[in-house]
């Protein structure tokens, strides 16, 4: 499974790629708001961050954009920025219909904000790269998750899709198992899960009582 960041900050970005060798970065509007930054001075310089490499980083087109013409036109001046970006669509009648026009011209699209087997499976016929079920959300809303990514991940085998299955919305250590065990291609996460999923308090424990053991013993 490969494991990206979901963050617009590059000192984050810089951090997890130093320290946990993340496969690639996830980012949309509120990211690149956090940021502090213009959209496309931040985007810009996450790419800097990944230049020479295959890792992708996922930027999203303006969501006021409600026509595939103008989700198209956008996807494509950004897509020239930068070998490594991938264009975020959103799930929408409009966006599907981008995303068959921009799979015809090249452009790699992770179809995001899916939040249903179905609109999974359109997006994986239309050629999607990697599509982005939001696990978290739904489980926020009160909706069972457990089986949106075991649905997914069964329909592209039976249909042998290339779609990529990249698990977003990920608040904890919990989701990026459960995302595993279905059989995802990918999980995207925060900063703050990432650092949380990564430690555990018995690991503190046993450090502790391994280092009093060792400071209590003759090294020579």
């Amino acid at each position: 499974m490969k494991f990206f960041l979901d963050s617009a900050k590059i000192d984050e970005i810089r951090y997890a790629l130093d320290m946990w060798n993340i496969d690639g970065v996830t980012s949309n509007p509120r990211h690149v708001l956090a940021s502090g930054k213009s959209f496309l001075q931040v985007i810009q310089e996450i790419a800097r961050e990944f230049a020479g490499t295959d890792k992708p980083i996922s930027v999203e087109v303006n969501p006021h954009h409600t026509t595939p013409e103008a989700m198209v036109a956008e996807a494509l001046r950004l897509a020239a920025l930068s070998p490594n970006f991938v264009i975020k669509i959103p799930a929408t009648e409009a966006g599907f219909r981008a995303l068959w026009t921009l799979h015809d011209k090249g452009v790699r699209v992770n179809l995001t904000l899916v939040f249903s087997a179905a609109q999974a499976l359109q997006a994986a016929r239309l050629g999607a790269t990697f599509v982005s079920p939001f696990v978290g959300w739904k489980e926020a809303n009160g909706e069972e998750i457990s089986h949106l990514v075991r649905e997914i991940v069964q329909i592209y085998d039976n249909y042998d899709f290339t779609t990529e299955v990249l698990v977003a919305a990920v608040r904890n250590a919990r989701h990026i198992v459960e995302a595993a065990v279905a059989g995802a291609d990918i999980v995207t996460a925060g900063f703050e899960v990432y650092k949380d999923a990564f430690d555990h308090p018995y690991t503190a424990l046993g450090l502790q009582r391994f280092a009093a053991a060792w400071d209590a013993t003759p090294y020579e």
